[in-house]
């Protein structure tokens, strides 16, 4: 026999023997004894003659499992294509279970936890580097989450600085020029006076997004032990007053049920007693570097007062069974407990248990 000849009659037995025994799998707990046991010697034989036989007892045994399986198994059209789909299929069916049950990824949207954990933001730049243009730029995103951004006019026309309500709630401003809304980010400033006129391909604003820092949560950890002092916290939103329903909040749990907490600037107090532990909470205290300490509500806050301000020192709130208070490490820049109260135990979702996107300093275990 022939190198390619030989070579042919292999993989077609070996591609035989896969689609035997892969219906044998699926079938093997519905078939009756008798086809079973007559399948498996044919299988049986197939892999024997692959392994040691000729190529004349390879073609043999192949013809057998084909005239079985012609006779008792017709076969399907693109049996790979149908087997790599089920392959698929099972793959989401254990992703989709895994982030109901075990784990779930979070996006930290805002800087609220900062600098612990880092929300969406945008640096201005000079100008682009060899590592902001393609295919560099896909690379540098992949790795450290940064995009490098140049709006420019397309168009000439007057500058008209606008915001309106989706501008507010993503932190940017939108600028007419001619006939075309531009979006900058409002924190980094834009390139320009109201009202002046641009020529076409003027910079509004040139700098890079980093991508805010992405974690998984563990959903099974507060199945088994209760929640401590200190841990981040993943929490839903559903029916907590001022909250928006289905969404879900990062910030640190200070808070335990039965307890009082209160803030005297920088120090977090349960109890009337300041809190020195866990270390999360005391850099916190401490003032470390990026840190501001625990802040009482700006009474200058826009909007109706809430019932669970805490505005004053004396602002103290007392928790029942089964509630927790949470609030952001950057209490300067967090709308959280203090303004709205307690978590109830049915809302939590579980501690950030990993930074895992993008590769920055913060990745690994937040602490």
């Amino acid at each position: 026999m022939g190198f390619w000849r030989k070579d042919n009659v292999h993989e077609h037995a070996r591609e035989i023997l896969r689609h035997v025994r892969h219906y044998r799998r699926m079938r093997e707990d519905l078939m009756a004894a008798t086809d079973l046991a007559a399948l498996r010697m044919r299988e049986a034989a197939l892999a024997h003659a692959l392994g040691e036989g000729p190529g004349d007892a390879i073609t043999e045994a192949a013809e057998e499992v084909q005239t079985w399986l012609g006779r008792n198994a017709p076969r399907r059209r693109f049996p790979g294509l149908r087997e790599n789909l089920e392959i698929l299929a099972v793959a989401v069916g254990v992703a989709m279970a895994c982030r109901t049950y075990f784990i779930q990824p979070f996006k930290i949207p805002t800087g609220s936890m900062q600098p612990t954990l880092h929300g969406i933001q945008y640096e201005a730049r000079d100008g682009a580097t060899l590592m902001d243009r393609f295919p560099f730029k896909i690379a540098k995103w992949l790795v450290l989450g940064e995009w490098y951004m140049d709006v420019k006019t397309s168009q000439a026309g007057y500058a008209i600085p606008t915001m309106d309500a989706a501008d507010i709630s993503s932190g940017h401003l939108s600028i007419i020029v001619g006939n075309k809304r531009y979006r900058i980010p409002a924190q980094a400033g834009p390139r320009i006076v109201p009202n002046e006129f641009l020529p076409k391909g003027s910079v509004l604003w040139r700098g890079v997004r980093v991508a805010g820092d992405h974690v998984f949560v563990d959903r099974v950890r507060w199945n088994l032990f209760p929640p401590r002092r200190g841990q981040i916290t993943v929490f839903n939103t559903d029916n907590i007053p001022t909250l928006p329903d289905k969404t879900h909040y990062i910030k640190r749990m200070v808070g335990l049920p039965g307890e009082r907490v209160s803030i005297i600037p920088p120090e977090l107090l349960i109890d009337g007693v300041p809190v020195h532990e866990p270390e999360g909470i005391d850099r916190i205290q401490r003032r470390d570097t990026g840190f501001a300490g625990y802040q009482l509500v700006d009474i200058r806050t826009d909007g109706e007062p809430q019932a669970w301000a805490m505005r004053r020192t004396t602002d103290s709130i007392t928790l029942g069974p089964d509630q927790f208070f949470a609030l952001g490490d950057n209490t300067q820049n967090s709308r959280d407990g203090r303004y709205w109260g307690y978590v109830p135990r049915k809302n939590l979702v579980g501690p950030a248990a990993f930074v895992y996107w993008p590769f920055s300093r913060r990745w690994g275990v937040p602490q």
